[in-house]
């Protein structure tokens, strides 16, 4: 329609063609709102994402690293590594050598060849 024969038209004709426009309008906001709301519903079954911002619990880490010159840094090896840890690894130590155990000798450094694991005898 032109605004000329909008203009032409009586208050009646053009409430009633507004209301109609109405109806047609909310029809389809409405046809659109269920389709996002399947949409929607579809991506949260599939999401693997928190549910009520809770995390999955896990089970506590225990530090494998600890920083010679200050004994109270420790790191469980997980993520990023600590900014000791890379000032150490830079002045030429390596990261056995920060390991907690390393010096009791229950870790095998990785210079040294892995010994193949016997088999029992029968």
């Amino acid at each position: 329609m032109d605004s000329n024969e909008l203009r032409s038209m009586s208050t009646d004709e053009l409430w009633g063609l507004f209301e109609k426009v109405s109806s047609i309008l909310a029809d389809k906001i409405e046809g659109e709102k269920a389709k996002l709301n399947e949409r929607l519903r579809r991506i949260e079954s599939v999401s693997t994402v928190r549910v009520n911002g809770v995390r999955r619990p896990y089970p506590p880490v225990r530090p494998k690293y600890r920083n010679p010159s200050n004994p109270a840094e420790v790191w469980s090896g997980r993520g990023k590594q600590p900014l000791w840890v890379r000032k150490q690894l830079k002045t030429g130590k390596k990261l056995n050598q920060l390991l907690i155990g390393a010096n009791l000798g229950a870790i095998q450094r990785a210079d040294e060849p892995k010994k193949p694991a016997s088999w029992p005898s029968r």
